[in-house]
């Protein structure tokens, strides 16, 4: 496993990507940085993270044979991945928001990117993107997020933390495709957010929905149970949880 380490970059999502255009960079290899001037989130959203205090790394994966069919399953591998490393740590009130955020309560602490290049409909390679709070006490005026200096009440260490989290990430990436598909569909749904409660949702409109949370369908949308017992499928950014 080779590790880079950088002081600053703007992503380290898109400085593995440069690399691989410049040169040959082996299965496995990470970019951390102490800085990114323009960390991203799901659909462009940003990530925000105080020099020096948290993890921002970006691991690459290669595939021989995966299809594009199952890159839900990618994102539940690696998020199950992080939740167990966490978990072990004793970070109470875990559950994984719908499709790779992780919170402890209501609040979030660790955000997933990845970013598939594909060859037909075949996944070549897969940039992981993780975003974990550490030892960041002061969020300015953002809700719901925490981390885990906050929620231990003790400082980490980021070095070794983060080997704890590869070694975790790896053992898992070598071996989910070769896992129970339902197995991890379920472990996954039975730590999901707000699973199978009442809860309210903003569509894409503005209109406010009550309703269940039930699981994901095979395609990674998200099935919520509304009125009339009636079963819809939202896909990212279609459906925001209010908390």
């Amino acid at each position: 496993m080779e590790i880079i380490k950088l002081n600053a970059t703007s992503s380290t999502n898109v400085y593995l990507k440069d690399l691989m255009l410049s040169s040959s960079v082996k299965d496995f290899t990470v970019v951390t940085a102490k800085k990114q001037t323009f960390g991203r989130g799901q659909m462009g959203t940003s990530w925000n993270s105080e020099e020096g205090k948290n993890l921002t790394f970006s691991v690459l994966k290669k595939f021989n044979n995966f299809s594009i069919d199952n890159q839900f399953l990618l994102s539940i591998c690696i998020s199950l991945s992080i939740y167990e490393t966490l978990h072990n740590l004793k970070v109470p009130n875990l559950t994984i928001k719908w499709p790779n955020d992780i919170l402890s309560g209501t609040s979030k602490i660790c955000g997933i990117l990845i970013e598939n290049s594909l060859s037909g409909s075949k996944i070549q390679t897969s940039i992981i993107g993780i975003g974990l709070n550490v030892n960041q006490i002061v969020f300015n005026n953002l809700l719901n997020v925490s981390s885990l200096k906050l929620l231990l009440g003790k400082s980490i260490n980021l070095d070794e933390l983060l080997q704890l989290i590869l070694k975790d990430l790896k053992d898992h990436l070598s071996s989910f495709q070769n896992m129970d598909k339902e197995v991890l569909w379920s472990v996954y749904e039975a730590n999901m957010f707000r699973i199978n409660k009442p809860s309210t949702f903003e569509d894409s409109n503005g209109n406010l929905i009550m309703g269940f949370i039930r699981g994901v369908s095979p395609q990674g949308k998200l099935l919520v149970e509304l009125e009339d017992s009636i079963l819809k499928e939202y896909g990212l950014k279609e459906l925001n949880l209010k908390y």
